[in-house]
């Protein structure tokens, strides 16, 4: 039995994941030294990048446990870890501490932990389950009900904290829905309602869509007026959908979200409305960005970083201390790591034997995509600023840690992939 564990850990492991993941931390950790560094106080001094050391060690414990585990838990007990989750979420809201506006931490002792972050493996994983079961169908409207409830819980409690960030990162579960045989109609409502959204924002006066979409109605029935009158109902139905989408949107926008998300998505159509105020993060990231030129400034000589004009750099913004020190090129490479990085997920994904593996393996692909496409988009003003962290390379114990057990959970189930019944 040792002997096979052994193996296990040094011969059946993808390696090429492994050292992928390997290089990003390192990376990540030089960046966030980089980011909070002072010329006058030692690297042991530097609470930032030593606390970064201590969440890179307690990782590496955690692929230890992980490794160790018989790969079975995770399946079996997958109901159990997103319940435990789903209850520590629940204790935020009752007991949590509040940091940049969202009720999202639980203090223990000196350390923070966002259960929000370890929520999106155990979602996963309770996905993966659902789906990975046999008989599951995803084309049924049943089946579906289902599993946007498993991601929905998590959604209600994290939006409750007002953590809007990461409560959108479980609407990429719909992706891996797709994926498992569901229509791609919703994919499409989804770009649909996206469009609409900022369509309301941009026209001032709501009145100026409906009438648009009044002659366009027009248009429709006018052209379609010798057809049959179930066909005519539809798209009389489509057009008051569209209007009383605007109407939500518009209340949404108005009386859900705080006043300084609502600063954010404006700022993001009109990048001069607030340059000193909502802007300034964004304003301060591209100049950061820009200034690093083709090659960069050279590691620890970035400006912008030194004299610390990006508030936060070492979290949400870390990119901007790529871009400025390791300019057009580390960026590159940055961006090509994590390419690389999930296309071999997707494959580690597809050559899985069971359905639970794979469907498992799509959910890492898609939420690290969400991560790395929003968190690049963010600091280069192409999307609003929601917290959301870009993975191996922002400070913090919880995302590391969120990270690390949902990426090794896949090596470990990968690791057994020849073990295991083909229920495909």
């Amino acid at each position: 039995m040792q002997q096979r564990r052994e193996e296990i850990l040094t011969h059946k492991v993808d390696w090429v994941t492994v050292l992928i993941y390997c290089i990003m931390v390192f990376w990540g950790w030089l960046n966030i030294y980089s980011a909070t560094y002072d010329e006058n106080i030692s690297l042991w001094d530097n609470d930032k990048a030593k606390m970064q050391l201590f969440f890179i060690f307690g990782s590496f414990l955690i692929i230890g446990a992980i490794l160790i585990i018989d790969m079975r838990f995770y399946e079996t007990f997958s109901y159990i870890i997103y319940g435990t989750i789903i209850f520590l979420l629940i204790l935020v809201l009752l007991f949590g501490h509040e940091v940049g506006g969202n009720k999202s931490w639980l203090r223990i002792g000196p350390v923070g932990i966002q259960p929000s972050e370890f929520a999106k493996f155990a979602t996963a994983l309770v996905v993966a389950k659902i789906i990975g079961s046999i008989g599951f169908r995803m084309d049924q409207l049943r089946n579906q009900a289902i599993v946007f409830g498993a991601i929905g819980l998590p959604i209600i409690m994290i939006l409750l904290q007002k953590d809007y960030g990461s409560a959108m990162v479980f609407l990429i579960f719909i992706v891996v829905f797709y994926r498992e045989g569901m229509s791609p109609f919703l994919i499409l409502v989804g770009v649909g309602v996206a469009v609409i959204f900022i369509l309301t924002l941009v026209v001032s006066n709501n009145w100026i869509l409906f009438g648009i979409i009044g002659v366009i109605w027009g248009l429709v029935i006018f052209m379609n007026r010798r057809k049959k009158m179930k066909r005519l109902i539809i798209i009389t139905v489509g057009a008051l959908t569209l209007i009383g989408t605007i109407v939500c949107v518009d209340l949404i926008f108005t009386n859900l979200l705080e006043p300084h998300h609502q600063k954010r998505i404006m700022v993001l159509l009109d990048p001069d409305l607030d340059p000193s105020g909502a802007g300034y993060h964004v304003n301060q990231s591209k100049v950061a960005i820009g200034s690093g030129g083709f090659f960069g400034k050279g590691f620890l000589d970035g400006t912008q970083t030194k004299f610390k004009f990006v508030p936060e750099q070492f979290t949400d913004f870390i990119f901007c201390t790529i871009g400025e020190e390791q300019g057009w090129i580390g960026s590159l490479l940055i961006i090509g790591l994590f390419i690389g990085l999930m296309l071999r997920v997707i494959f580690i994904a597809e050559r899985q034997k069971n359905r639970f593996a794979r469907v498992y393996g799509y959910a890492v692909a898609c939420i690290f995509f969400f991560h790395f496409a929003t968190n690049i988009a963010m600091t280069i003003g192409l999307f609003p600023v929601i917290g959301i962290p870009l993975p191996f390379f922002s400070y913090g114990g919880s995302s590391l840690w969120g990270f690390t057990t949902l990426l090794f959970i896949l090596l470990k189930l990968d690791a057994h992939r020849m073990n295991v019944l083909q229920r495909v």
